[in-house]
Formats: structure tokens, sequence, C-alpha cells
């Protein structure tokens, strides 16, 4: 079922809100007046707003920050056994290759939406999926999804295609919200509460507790090919930061790991077992959800353990987290919203994850992005947020006050973006 039959528009929303839309040209006032109302049903609301098509879709990678940096140059390794190879990603990982889509309709309304992927993903939206959405009712997001998935389900499951759907589905979404004068937050149902605590990851925690932040993540390079010195070093740090912040803070870790194994990750959370961690974060690589699933067993919370095991930053649509809740392989789902799918796949996970009694705590939840999911899923107590920034990501944030991300009450995701923002940080990959 699509957005325009499950979706619940409740009376939540607040008064500025609705005035700011009734101001608009008129187009929706049936639409303002039914949103007044509590408990609409969507289909209704949908009948009678002026029928929607798209006219335009773009995509454009983007500079974030320094992790974009070195991009557009060939790596130099140092023979075959340079461990630098073990970590290089390349152009088109995650973070590094964000992507902005840009889709307008043709009353005149801009989506923007995040994914990932690089020229990739962009070279997969120009040639296949923006054909499936020209001329279409952008409000039709969740029967757009569907439809966009099973388009490439025989080359795109996960990975660079799903990255480039997410973009295209948050777009939607933005549509959707902008159309219906409501935040996303509210188009997923609203929640009874408007923020959530942040946990910051890395940059200076004592500087943070200061600010208000009551939980902290240190990551790391891990996996079995860290040298012992490295190893030494994380775990020092670890310790450390527990002891500056003292026992009333949150402390989690997050060892960023391609090809951990679990005996490796078990007696690393022996030796950081005096933490006292509320989680321990991709211990394994995302493909590993049998040793996941053992972790659970030996070292979390279902068997005699001490801490939580964390995973799914780097999996894909309700399918991949399926998967996860079925074998037992995660006790807190941590979802990015930007890469599994975006707002559809998210929504569909965090009833997964709710059914399943578990935790969902997405990644990069402080974000325009996946604040909604966060703050509409009841398990989720902490928003990720990271202290380097940039003009772009500052304007893809929600507002932070004493250690909480704040609720946007703008139509849509409250990004700041404009086209002429996105253009100006447009990165231009040789490839």
């Amino acid at each position: 079922t699509g957005f325009s039959v499950e979706c619940r528009m409740k009376h939540t929303t607040n008064q500025a809100n609705r005035r700011r839309f009734l101001r608009q040209t008129g187009k929706y006032a049936a639409l303002a007046a039914a949103v007044s109302t509590a408990s609409v049903n969507p289909s209704r609301l949908l009948a009678q707003t002026p029928e929607l098509r798209i006219r335009e879709v773009k995509a454009y990678p983007i500079y974030i920050n320094q992790r974009s940096d070195g991009l557009l140059d060939a790596p130099s390794f140092e023979g075959d056994g340079d461990p630098r190879r073990w970590r290089w990603g390349g152009p088109f990982e995650q973070l590094p290759s964000a992507i902005i889509t840009v889709i307008k309709t043709d009353q005149g309304i801009t989506g923007f939406g995040m994914g990932a992927g690089g020229s990739a993903a962009v070279e997969i939206i120009d040639g296949h999926l923006s054909h499936l959405l020209f001329n279409a009712n952008p409000l039709n997001v969740e029967q757009l999804w569907d439809q966009m998935y099973n388009s490439g389900i025989f080359y795109g499951r996960r990975g660079v295609f799903v990255m480039a759907l997410s973009a295209l589905d948050n777009a939607l979404w933005d549509i959707a919200g902008k159309v219906a004068g409501l935040p996303v937050h509210e188009l997923l149902g609203g929640a009874d509460r408007d923020r959530i605590e942040i946990y910051q990851t890395n940059g200076n925690f004592i500087a943070g507790k200061a600010a208000g932040v009551r939980n902290f993540k240190r990551t790391t390079a891990g996996g079995p090919r860290m040298t012992d010195a490295a190893r030494s070093a994380y775990v020092d740090s670890v310790l450390q930061a527990r002891d500056a912040l003292g026992p009333d803070v949150r402390l989690m870790t997050d060892c960023v790991s391609r090809d951990g194994t679990v005996d490796w990750a078990v007696n690393l959370a022996q030796e950081l077992r005096p933490a006292n961690l509320y989680f321990m974060e991709e211990l394994l690589s995302p493909d590993d959800v049998f040793g996941y699933a053992e972790l659970v067993n030996r070292i979390g919370g279902k068997g005699a353990g001490w801490t939580r095991i964390a995973c799914g930053e780097h999996e894909y649509t309700q399918y991949g987290f399926n998967v996860l809740v079925q074998l037992g392989a995660a006790e807190i789902l941590q979802p990015d919203i930007t890469w599994c799918g975006g707002t559809t796949a998210g929504r569909r996970i965090s009833r997964l994850v709710e059914g399943a009694s578990l935790e969902i705590i997405p990644h990069r939840g402080g974000s325009s992005w996946g604040f909604p999911i966060a703050l509409t899923s009841p398990s989720c107590t902490m928003a990720e947020s990271f202290p380097e920034g940039s003009e772009i990501l500052d304007a893809m944030s929600c507002s932070v006050e004493n250690g909480f991300v704040i609720a946007p009450t703008e139509p849509g995701f409250g990004t700041s973006l404009t086209e002429q923002m996105v253009l100006d940080y447009r990165l231009s990959l040789r490839q």
C-alpha cells in the first residue's frame, strides 16, 4: 500500500504551519481545510488535491566536506600488501559520494532528496529511474518506490542502485510535505515528542558534555588488520573517555569493520568491558549476518553479555533488515535514510524493528533526512550528530539545543537547501 492509503496526518501540526499553508495561492485550500481536522484519511486529502505531475528530475554529486577530498585522485599504493588497500572505498562509497536530487512538479513545487553513489548513482537516475518518475504523480510516494525498486531488482537490490533510489524517494517525501504544509514526521504519523537526545560521534567529548550532550561514540578504522599499537591506543582512548565523562553518560564504540571476525570482536569487547558501553557498532562485515547473531548471543543482551550489538548502517531496504531481525543478528538497527532506500524504506524498517521489540537508532539521525524516522520510532532514544560540518551539511541538519535535536516545523524535511546551493556544491568526478 502506498503513501496515499497509509499515511495518517494528525492534528498535532502547529498553527504556524497551517497559517503559512493557508496563505498559499489557494490551489490546495481543500487540502488545508482537511488537514485542520483530526485523523484525516489521506486518500480523501489526495482526492481533493489538484493533480500534480513530475516535470523534471535532476541529480548531482555534491561536495559535503573534507570527506569528499581526494575523490578526483587515483590512489597510489606501496605494494600489494599496503594496508590502505583494505581501507580505500573508492569514489562511490556512501558518505563521500553524496548526491542530491532535485524533482520539480508542473505546479512549481520542488523537492530535494539526499542519497549517495556519486556519478554512478546519477547515471542510474538519468538513464533508468527518472523515466519511471517523469509525468507521474509525486504524491504516490510508496507506489513509486515499489515500482522503482522492482524495476532494478535484477541488478540493484543493494548498494549504489538503492542509494540512488534513496535520493529520489526522499525528494518525493519532501514534495508531499510541501503540498500538505506539514513536516515529513507528521506525514509519518507524528509523535508525542518534539525532540530527541543527540549522541555525538567523535570530536571533543568534554566540550560536548559541557554543551548538554549525554551520549558519545568513539570510532576507529577497526578490524583484525589493526596494528597492536593502534588497537591499544583505541582501547585506551575509550577507557579514558569513560573516566573523563563519568558513569552517568552513555558511551558507545564503532569499529567500522569490513572484515572483523567473531573471535576478534569478542576479545575486543572483553578489553572494553570496563567502559560499560551502551552498544558496540559494526564489529563485523555487514555481510556476516550469522556472525552478528553469534555476537548477540555471546556478548549482547540475549546472552550473559554486557553490551548491545548494533549494525545496519550498510544494510539496504526492509528486505535486508528483515534478515537481521529474523536471525537475531542485532539488538540496535541503524539504517541510514539516505542509503537504505529512503524514507519509504526507513518507515518499513522501523515497523519491522518495533514489531520485534528491538531498538532503531538511525545513522545520522540528527540530519534532516534521518530525523523523521528517529522521531516517529518509539524505541529510538538517540539521534546521531557530528561536530564537523559544512554549509551544505548544516542546511540539511536539524537544530540542536542543549543536547537535543529539535523537530523542524517547516513543510517537507525543513532543509534550507536551494537549487543554487546544490549547484554551488556540485562535485565533478573524472571517472
